[in-house]
């Protein structure tokens, strides 16, 4: 628990923009966020809230925003952090587990789904460098919850040169993710765009100002019916 911000406690109001007013509220550890991520935080994971879920935040940097998903979500919920800093080990506590790697390091991805194989929410607020993105992405992406969600932030910096960005420069997240809303509709193609995992798995992907949600659920064969009057 963080004192003097909210907490889960027997008629604690735990109704729609608890994260808003914990970040507002925050007296404890550094958590940078951008003030209109909260309304997508809130729309895409309030589904978790009290079901334990498992959720790996990539990036911890000053410890807040880990607090604050394990308030979000509740008893049980177990808040993984992967970070190059040795120091936010620190932040590690019952609920809260803290690995030490490199984001653009396969062998730290691993060392994570190997001990949390059923990740349920992945955060992405690591590098921001596109090359990270997409790799972590990919080796992460298959192995979720097949009802998870990946939530990518931070995503203006696809346009940063300096990150590997650019406006429609080929290898950037968001060129990467706009391929994957026609793989996602690979079913309709005739067979111009093959059907692939991403195909079988994705429910929604959804874009918005600096945030990409990929929301997943297993897909079957599409059908099609006709109804009129009798």
């Amino acid at each position: 628990m963080v004192p003097g911000v909210f907490q889960n406690r027997p008629g604690h109001d735990m109704t729609s923009g608890f994260l808003h007013r914990y970040f507002l509220n925050n007296a404890a550890k550094r958590c940078f966020k951008w003030i209109h991520y909260f309304d997508i935080y809130e729309q895409h994971f309030e589904r978790f809230r009290g079901t334990s879920p498992t959720v790996l935040e990539i990036g911890v940097r000053g410890g807040g925003s880990v607090e604050m998903w394990s308030e979000y979500f509740g008893p049980g919920a177990r808040i993984v952090g992967l970070d190059i800093d040795p120091e936010c080990k620190e932040h590690q506590r019952d609920g809260i587990e803290v690995f030490i790697g490199s984001q653009d390091d396969p062998a730290a991805i691993e060392q994570v789904l190997s001990s949390y194989p059923d990740i349920d929410i992945v955060i992405d607020d690591g590098s921001h460098i596109m090359k990270d993105m997409i790799a972590t992405f990919e080796m992460v992406y298959p192995r979720m919850n097949p009802n998870g969600v990946y939530l990518l932030e931070d995503t203006y910096t696809c346009y940063k040169p300096k990150m590997g960005g650019g406006l429609k420069r080929e290898g950037t997240f968001m060129e990467f993710a706009k391929d994957k809303i026609d793989e996602m509709n690979a079913s309709h193609s005739k067979d111009a765009v093959p059907v692939t995992g991403l195909t079988r798995s994705i429910q929604s992907i959804c874009f918005y100002d600096s945030i990409i949600v990929f929301e997943r659920r297993p897909q079957a064969r599409r059908q099609t019916l006709i109804t009129n009057k009798m």
